[in-house]
């Protein structure tokens, strides 16, 4: 067991020799064959050499950990299994399966959950934070599973965030009592200039929540406490941690209100804001879970993770978890990032794997990712967009669509159904004003009373151009139909457990991404394994692709 998470621990290299009970030896043949048990039992050291560790490790003195191969194969086997920390010990110490996957002797105790934490902080704070999920990308690329293969899916899901949303009241309370505890010399400047509530007392305010005016009068009293309390700090020296303590106290003081009725936010009333900041952080416990909808009924709180996956196969090419809301984690956005990572793969000189065999590729996705900006990208990488495109909405219900304009870049100029042409203005937006007024063709085309207007993007003829091909070309929905919802599967693996969704277990962006990473790794690995995954003439092959 590890003491701590000091640097005095050395790397653990796995015994050759087998000890008197080895699980293995006595009870292996329990072991399911084709199992992740069974292959791990045999070539874990193959998957994740010490080798590929040992920076890990650089002072070389101190007590040893658990050798590498065991922790990278129980963190593996953690993620597939969807284990808290205390289970997966548990597992280790009582579990047959799991003491012959990771070389344990029958009467092993096993190690203390918080090993499991000093691994997963040492391997985050190394030059290279995901190499479990590098080492099965490298058993991906030498079984050639997916060489040859053109198509690419990518789809997304929300995964539930580890902590309870919190109200504003709350929120506020909490950042305040946070900054008491990270910021030198806040306690006491809290005692002095904030007065709305006793951030010493725990729990939540005693009012009469059914009292409009105590309500408001409370949360004036907390948002002028933040405010105070954020000038009172402005000029300390403040490490990043405390520096990030007071950001998230302006932050949660300003996204949740606005100026009481009659006020114009300089007499200190305030009120809880009558909509949603589109940013809004959701907790002071992991300020990176976001609010997101799927539809305006069901609203979702947690992370989005997207996958990017070959269809056939179900091999997950890439992945990536962000927050659930802003522009940069939108499914095109990451779709875009996939696009850019997958061609530097075949760039000379690249430090990843290449696959030179790889001929032009088809991207799949539905209409979330059907934007201009992507659907360049990946013209402009010499690829192919197989995405549906965005429905287009009526202005009258039945009515002229943008197509029934026509858009002629050459004049400049947007054509409408009756004949009417307009020049394209600086902003990229057509008025067709006074000509609606006596168009005969009105009442199929517009209800503003300052007439039709039609605005022309940047990526306007492509868009134009997708919707046409989607039409015309019934090939091209045989093949979005065939081989897009494979990847739904995929998303279904990643994100359920035995019929039970998935809720992520860490906070803040980074790890739980570097959960994502191994569990994709882990989702992998068992796809192989059930395809004969085995080493032989020391690279890896399968026995059905």
């Amino acid at each position: 067991m590890l003491a701590g998470l000091g640097g005095w621990v050395v790397q653990g290299v796995e015994r050759m020799d087998r000890e008197l009970l080895d699980a293995a030896a006595l009870v292996g043949h329990l072991v399911p064959e084709g199992s992740m048990f069974a292959f791990l039992a045999t070539h874990r050291g193959e998957v994740f050499p010490d080798a590929e560790f040992a920076d890990l490790f650089p002072s070389g003195r101190g007590r040893p950990s658990l050798p590498a191969p065991v922790a990278a194969a129980v963190l593996t086997l953690q993620s597939l299994y969807d284990l808290s920390d205390a289970e997966t010990a548990e597992a280790a110490r009582c579990d047959l399966r799991w003491k012959v996957a990771v070389g344990m002797a029958l009467d092993d105790k096993g190690f203390h959950p918080s090993t499991l934490t000093y691994w997963r902080q040492r391997l985050a704070r190394s030059a290279r934070p995901h190499r479990i999920n590098e080492a099965v990308k490298q058993v991906v690329q030498e079984t050639g599973i997916v060489r040859g293969r053109r198509r690419r899916a990518v789809d997304s899901t929300i995964l539930a965030d580890a902590v309870a949303t919190q109200d504003t009241i709350t929120q506020l309370v909490s950042a305040i009592r946070r900054v008491a505890r990270e910021v030198p010399g806040a306690a006491v400047k809290i005692a002095a200039v904030c007065s709305g509530h006793d951030y010493t007392t725990p729990g939540k305010p005693q009012i009469d929540w059914d009292d409009p005016a105590a309500k408001d009068a409370l949360v004036s009293g907390l948002v002028n406490d933040a405010n105070a309390l954020v000038a009172a700090l402005d000029d300390a020296e403040l490490d990043e941690q405390a520096q990030g303590a007071l950001a998230l106290l302006a932050l949660v003081a300003g996204q949740d209100v606005e100026p009481a009725e009659g006020s114009d936010g300089t007499d200190g009333r305030w009120r809880i804001a009558r909509k949603v900041a589109a940013d809004r952080v959701i907790s002071t416990v992991d300020p990176d879970a976001r609010h997101t909808r799927k539809s305006p009924e069901s609203r979702r709180d947690g992370y989005r993770a997207h996958v990017a996956a070959e269809p056939e196969t179900g091999i997950i090419t890439d992945e990536e978890l962000t927050k659930a809301a802003g522009t940069e984690n939108s499914d095109p956005a990451v779709a875009g990032r996939f696009l850019a990572a997958q061609a530097m793969e075949a760039t000379p000189g690249s430090q990843r794997p290449t696959d030179s065999d790889t001929p032009t590729r088809e991207w799949y996705g539905d209409s979330a990712y059907g934007t201009g900006d992507l659907r360049d990208a990946i013209a402009d990488a010499g690829q192919v967009a197989v995405i549906k495109p965005k429905p287009l909405r009526a202005a009258v219900q039945g009515g002229f669509t943008v197509d029934d304009f026509i858009v002629n870049p050459q004049a400049g100029t947007v054509t409408c159904p009756n004949g009417h042409a307009r020049p394209i203005s600086a902003t990229g937006v057509a008025s067709f004003g006074a000509r609606c007024r006596t168009c005969p063709l009105r009442q199929r085309c517009t209800t503003s009373k300052t007439g039709r207007k039609i605005v022309v993007g940047a990526h306007d003829a492509l868009l134009r151009q997708a919707r046409r091909d989607w039409a015309d070309n019934p090939r091209l929905r045989e093949d979005y139909r065939r081989h897009r919802p494979n990847v739904e599967r995929v998303i279904s693996q990643l994100a359920s457990r035995g019929g039970r969704r998935l809720k992520l277990r860490y906070r803040g962006t980074a790890t739980n991404n570097a959960w994502l990473k191994r569990r994709t790794a882990a989702l992998n690995l068992r796809n192989l394994i059930g395809r004969g995954l085995n080493r032989c003439n020391s690279t890896w092959a399968l026995a059905t692709t």
